[in-house]
């Protein structure tokens, strides 16, 4: 019996229609622009080259408008349904009237414009993969279970709550589940946001998607495939992108204005002359190809700066929209601050000094793969300590490190290890701060308590502290699946207040969403975790190139780990803005002006359709600045 598909699948299904359908009419539209071109050519040459009858010359232009004008209109008449009164509402109005009126040539030309601008935004409007394909890619297909009789390679969906599986190293967990055997770490940051790999013992909770490290794991699962961690990631991302907000373009919304506008002088000089062909040469000069080519130029111009600066634009939208964003949203781990620990803290109990005891514990901590062990080791180098050899190592899953360093017997564990020992002077655990630790003792007693942070970025205040001032933004927040207490302890020192900590991506993406319905907001971040907020964003900028899922997510990729490149983004973006302005209104002022000769009998549809192009041709010379690099990049 065939089982009915999913609401998850009807939305796959769904969006992979819309994907083909906005593939064939943007192969569509620019046959049609070229099919235009061609067209207009070929009349010229038929009617001026081989001085051929004017039926004859007309030919080719009535195969364009049957072939390239009708599925225009067709188009049009969708929207104006819909009631989307775009920029191109205009230049659809203007074909049906030259038809009508005869002015073939007109109708062509309107055509090519129309075509050629569509062809022209939909090239800048290129987006990459789906994000839904980059997590489904990331999550392996088979996993390994293991039975009486060896270890076999079954397919992720029969894998059974209880079954016992084999992780191997650097594999991804391919379900939630609990270990049984071994000893390591996963790097858990993709989905919790924790800058730390986890060390990972028998009883340790395992998450699917989670990256292996260097040694075997077996795990028994505890969920299937369909209810782990990850699957419900992807359940959030498919709800995200199903209702991504649909923003109004610039064009757009300078069309609704202008659309009007010229409909009204068109009407008028008809009304007031008698003569229906001043309403056409009105429409012909008023086609809106400033907003049509001017803006999409202006667009890719700044993209290609972009591009050459490490930023990416994937949803070009969003260099429309940033200089709009109010509030900034960003994840901790990874954005504002480095995504690695560093020794922060050496509180040496009484009779020892932290100068004496780093050599001894850097010397322990050369032969553990724990973690924070490389945060000890680089304190040691960066303070030039001398690093002491140490003996009789060893490293029990979930007792800590131990071994004899210059003549001392030195542990390195956690607090209620030590407690759990008798040690006694052990500091209660009320008196923790934020971040890691872990504490040291030698010869039996306790010797220092060592806190990690995972420090900010060199950037990261002035960064914060100039978003009001220079980009008008009137709130930052942090939000962050790290501890509160670390959250809190990094707000503090790059400058923000409002933190919000322990957010899982149900819950980053719910509050992005109450943050975008009250002002249109800004989200940076780095991992698996950050991709649904980012697509619930107004503008969804990843930081790096942590994840393939996060990079498909965002609407802006910074290359570099680097929130100078933000700035710069931003710089950019406000001149593309001004640029793209200045292009489409001058042009439409010209526009205007025409306008005013053609309702006056002064201007034929076809002068009107030669005047339009020169005020192209003005208006996308000025968009073609964009490319250039602006004075200042950023101002940190």
């Amino acid at each position: 019996m065939a089982t009915a598909p999913s609401k998850a699948d009807r939305r796959t299904g769904a969006a992979s229609v819309r994907e083909r359908l906005s593939a064939a009419w943007r192969h569509r539209t620019s046959a049609i622009a070229v099919l235009a071109a061609a067209a207009i050519l070929i009349h010229l040459i038929l009617r001026f080259g081989l001085r051929a009858g004017a039926d004859v010359a007309r030919i080719p232009l009535v195969i364009l408008l049957v072939l390239g004008g009708i599925p225009l209109v067709v188009e049009l008449i969708g929207k104006l349904l819909k009631r989307e009164f775009g920029s191109d509402l205009l230049g659809g109005v203007s074909i049906v009237a030259s038809v009508l009126l005869g002015e073939y040539l007109a109708g062509s030309i309107i055509v090519l414009m129309l075509a050629g601008g569509s062809a022209l935004e939909r090239y800048a409007l290129r987006s990459a993969s789906s994000v839904l394909a980059a997590l489904a890619k990331r999550v392996p297909s088979v996993a390994h279970r293991k039975t009486e009789t060896g270890i076999e390679e079954v397919a992720l969906l029969e894998v059974a709550v209880g079954d016992t599986l084999v992780v191997y190293p650097h594999d991804i967990c391919p379900v939630d589940g609990v270990v049984l055997e071994g000893h390591g770490v996963m790097d858990e940051s993709y989905l919790t946001g924790e800058p730390f790999k986890i060390t990972k013992t028998r009883g340790s909770p395992l998450i699917s998607g989670a990256i292996n490290g260097e040694t075997a794991l077996t795990m028994r699962t505890t969920r299937r495939a369909a209810d782990s961690r990850y699957a419900k990631i992807m359940e959030v991302m498919r709800e995200s992108e199903a209702t991504r907000p649909q923003l109004r373009r610039l064009g757009d919304r300078l069309g609704a204005i202008y659309t009007p506008l010229a409909l009204t002088v068109g009407l008028a000089a008809w009304g007031a002359s008698g003569e229906p062909m001043r309403f056409l040469a009105v429409l012909v000069i008023a086609t809106p190809c400033p907003l049509l080519l001017a803006i999409p130029i202006a667009i890719m111009g700044s993209i290609s700066r972009c591009a050459r600066r490490g930023i990416i634009v994937k949803s070009p939208v969003v260099l429309e929209q940033i200089a709009e964003c109010r509030t900034a949203i960003f994840d901790k781990t990874g954005t504002l601050t480095y995504g690695t620990p560093k020794l922060d803290e050496q509180r040496a109990a009484p009779g020892f000094t932290a100068v004496d005891l780093l050599p001894l514990v850097a010397g322990l901590e050369r032969y553990s793969k724990h973690p924070l062990a490389g945060a000890v080791r680089e304190a040691a180098e960066s303070a030039k300590s001398p690093v002491l050899e140490a003996s009789e190592v060893s490293e029990s899953p979930g007792q800590g490190l131990q071994g004899t360093v210059g003549g001392h017997h030195v542990q390195v564990t956690s607090r209620s290890q030590l407690v759990a020992q008798g040690i006694q002077d052990v500091p209660a655990a009320g008196e923790t701060v934020g971040g890691l630790e872990c504490v040291v003792a030698v010869e039996g007693r306790y010797a220092a308590t060592y806190r990690f942070r995972d420090a900010p970025r060199a950037e990261s205040q002035s960064f914060v502290r100039h978003l009001g001032p220079s980009h008008h933004f009137a709130r930052v927040m942090i939000v962050s699946g790290d501890r509160e207490s670390e959250v809190r302890y990094l707000a503090g020192q790059v400058g923000i207040t409002e933190i919000h900590a322990q957010q899982s991506p149900e819950q980053k993406l719910a509050l992005v969403r109450l943050e975008t319905a009250r002002a249109k907001t800004l989200y940076v971040g780095d991992g698996i975790n950050d991709a649904p907020a980012m697509m619930a964003a107004t503008v969804g900028m990843a930081i790096g190139r942590n994840s393939d899922v996060t990079t498909e997510a965002a609407g802006v990729v910074i290359m570099d780990s680097s929130l100078e490149k933000v700035d710069e983004f931003m710089h950019i973006s406000r001149r593309m803005r001004r640029i793209a302005l200045q292009s489409a209104v001058g042009g439409m002022a010209l526009s205007v002006v025409g306008m005013g000769f053609a309702a006056f009998g002064h201007l034929s549809p076809v002068n009107g359709a030669i005047s339009q192009e020169i005020i192209d041709v003005l208006a996308v010379l000025n968009a073609l600045r964009a490319a250039f690099p602006p004075k200042v990049l950023h101002d940190l």
